[in-house]
């Protein structure tokens, strides 16, 4: 046997390879941040070799001191990557051979194939990045809970179609999103359970030729279980397009709540002032502060959604089982898993450090968002809502045409030729705290409703 590194596929070829189909075909420059799982896949496979007696104990003490220093090389940036390192499969193997020999080294693919290998590896892989993300994004959603158990008492206007609609607490929007991201807080557990499954051990396609314990494997890598089908466990990636997919839905969100602070941080609304660390400034006009932060996190949402549609496309043609076009797994998900990790420590940090400036909220409060309290007025009188609407926005349309600021401009005379029914108590109505008080019930925005979604969104996070 030649003492040159041969490649994992090598021997039935005696032509070389286009030197640009190498570099096609290479995934070590991505798949690189997977040395950790490769070689805490491999130490354990190892040790499953060692049970069948296809490993000495000593082969497998030296195997696992040629991993420990090859983990310890990529910490430290020593690690020397060399032509010919088609992946990190391929980095890590040729680099244990030249600790241990490769004589020794050349036993641990035995019965394992790269289609299970990489396998395992992804999924080790993802569900560490996954569960990091999912410890960010409690720190985000417990931001949101502790700012809004502090500005409590801030009134602002609610919207819908971007139109002034009914009086709000500011801690209401707040919690709005920390729902929002609760929800998809619960959906990560999901994803991160479903993927935790192990595929180590069913060789290329047809299984383990030499009765590997698979359930070990499993329990040493922290899996819960293996993928029942040898074929299924080395073509899967559903859970690649399931991590893809959460985080397209995740990054809608936040870029939902992206685009509602930078319409709140305009010179028009005001209600909120993004600190310095997450702003910029314009290189022409001295007065701006851009919102920059807020907009890439809104623009890096289409960049999510791409990954997932892309990954997509490569898998929805592709034959039974493991084909080549899988490789096109890595670059979406790994960037997509960057950009998500990024995102949701930049909007803890615009949560975390901005101004809430609830004079401006509520200056931006008017009267004619009380024109359903006003209609609710006479429902308590025993007049059906129908009617109350059409009363109310008559009155609505009575102050307009008067030129008066609001509906509590309307004199009692004026209200009572649009209907007998109203009292000198209507005036009581036009009290936006009284509004926003009144709406009590699971869900509402009075402060004891919004207080108790905070605390059993806490509950759970808890």
């Amino acid at each position: 046997m030649s003492d040159q590194p041969q490649k994992l596929w090598g021997g039935r070829f005696t032509g070389a390879t286009d030197p640009l189909m190498d570099l096609y075909n290479a995934s070590l420059p991505y798949d690189k941040k997977m040395y950790a799982a490769d070689l805490e896949g491999t130490r354990v496979y190892t040790m499953g070799l060692e049970k069948l007696g296809l490993l000495t104990s000593t082969e497998l003490t030296e195997i696992h001191r040629g991993l420990t220093q090859i983990n310890d090389e990529w910490i430290s940036g020593k690690f020397e990557e060399k032509p010919g390192d088609e992946d990190i499969h391929t980095a890590n193997e040729r680099r244990l051979g030249e600790i241990i020999g490769r004589h020794i080294a050349g036993k641990v693919h035995t019965g394992r194939s790269r289609n299970d290998q990489v396998a395992v590896d992804m999924r080790l892989f993802v569900r560490g990045e996954l569960t990091k993300v999912s410890n960010h994004l409690r720190t985000l959603i417990q931001t949101l809970i502790k700012r809004a158990e502090k500005e409590i008492d801030y009134l602002m206007p609610g919207y819908t179609h971007l139109q002034r609609a009914q009086p709000i607490r500011w801690s209401h929007w707040l919690s709005m999103y920390a729902t929002y991201f609760t929800e998809d807080y619960k959906r990560l557990q999901q994803v991160i359970d479903r993927l935790n499954v192990c595929p180590l051990g069913a060789g290329a396609i047809a299984g383990h030729p030499y009765g590997i314990d698979r359930e070990f494997i499993a329990k040493e890598l922290g899996f819960k279980g293996v993928i029942g089908n040898s074929m299924a466990a080395v073509s899967d990636r559903d859970f690649v397009m399931e991590t893809l997919f959460w985080i397209s839905l995740f990054m809608n969100h936040i870029s939902r709540f992206s685009e509602d602070l930078i319409i709140y941080s305009s010179g028009e609304f005001h209600f909120v002032s993004l600190a310095d660390a997450y702003s910029t400034g314009s290189s022409l006009m001295p007065q701006k502060k851009n919102p920059d932060s807020l907009e890439l996190l809104r623009g890096k949402s289409g960049r999510a959604f791409g990954s997932l549609a892309g990954f997509m496309m490569s898998m929805k043609g592709i034959p039974s089982t493991y084909d080549k076009d899988m490789q096109e797994d890595k670059e979406p998900l790994f960037d997509a898993m960057t950009t998500v990790e990024h995102s949701i420590l930049i909007a803890t940090g615009v949560i975390s450090t901005l101004k809430a400036n609830n004079r401006d909220m509520e200056a931006a409060l008017s009267m004619d968002m009380l024109a359903t309290d006003l209609a609710d007025y006479l429902v308590l009188k025993g007049v059906p809502f129908r009617e109350t609407h059409y009363i109310s926005g008559e009155c609505v349309r009575a102050a307009e045409e008067s030129h008066l600021s609001g509906i509590d401009q309307l004199s009692l005379d004026q209200f009572q030729k649009i209907d007998k029914r109203f009292g000198p108590d209507v005036f009581q109505t036009f009290d936006f705290e009284r509004s926003v008080e009144k709406r009590d019930a699971t869900g509402g925005t009075a402060k004891i409703a919004v207080l108790k979604q905070l605390h059993q969104l806490q509950q759970y996070l808890s």
